[in-house]
């Protein structure tokens, strides 16, 4: 719940379909219903799904409700983001286009392919401009603005990314799996589901990209998409560095 004004700018960034799991109590649906009736720009959507999945125990089901959120989607490809991450202006149309090449048109190769979208963060609350195009986000990273995601705290997390020869990019490339990889992808609906035994913080994200690893994916990186990581106040009490190295965090 404490994610949901993010839901909007969400829909200012992204024009296509959203299929969002939201796990909230009783009172916390009702709000959410007036929060969307009270709101012009998520009132005006049609493509925007909510699904709902009521507070059960003190463990929050991480990779239960990105499964019911990958359920319910409606179309043949879906980006797999998290609520807390907005997209450059142009990244749904970029990977429409996407889409077709890699997944349509290349059926015949019998390669399955994940799309990777490069995340970045920033430590402001909020961006004096949200940049539209990579050259303003190369600007902002040069600045130290923007930084690439948990380049600090994990790098491993987007390392094999290889955000040095993104910076240059001018062509989708492919990157080999690394231990720990988690990029945010774009994959067929039919995908692997994540694994529901993970609950909390740590490995929820890297197991799927494991059992994908597993499947001999193709990693491609887009070159001129990406997206951008909003801060928000801390939800777990460790760091991601201690947390992903103690067994009971996950």
């Amino acid at each position: 719940m404490d994610r949901l004004h993010i839901v909007q700018s969400l829909c200012q960034h992204w024009s296509g379909p959203i299929s969002l799991s939201l796990y909230l109590s009783d009172a916390e649906s009702h709000q959410l219903a007036d929060f969307v009736h009270n709101s012009e720009i998520l009132r005006a959507r049609t493509n925007v799904g909510y699904h709902v999945v009521f507070k059960e125990g003190n463990l929050y089901p991480v990779n239960f409700l990105r499964n019911v959120a990958l359920d319910h989607a409606n179309t043949p490809f879906v980006f797999l983001s998290d609520i807390d991450f907005l997209p450059g202006a142009n990244v749904y149309d970029t990977l429409l286009v996407s889409t077709q090449k890699y997944f349509i048109q290349a059926q015949s190769d019998l390669k399955p392919r994940a799309l990777v979208v490069p995340a970045f963060e920033t430590l402001r609350y909020r961006l004096d401009q949200f940049p539209r195009t990579k050259a303003e986000v190369l600007d902002l990273w040069i600045l130290g603005t923007l930084l690439t995601f948990r380049y600090h705290v994990w790098t491993l997390g987007h390392k094999a990314t290889n955000f040095g020869k993104w910076r240059t990019a001018t062509k989708p490339f492919q990157v080999e799996w690394e231990p720990h990889f988690e990029p945010y992808i774009v994959v067929p609906k039919n995908v692997t589901r994540y694994d529901q035994r993970f609950v909390g913080f740590g490995w929820n994200k890297v197991s799927h990209i494991v059992e994908l690893h597993a499947q001999n994916f193709q990693f491609i990186v887009l070159p001129n998409v990406f997206i951008i990581h909003m801060p928000h106040a801390p939800v777990w009490t460790l760091p991601d560095s201690e947390a992903r190295s103690n067994s009971d965090s996950v």
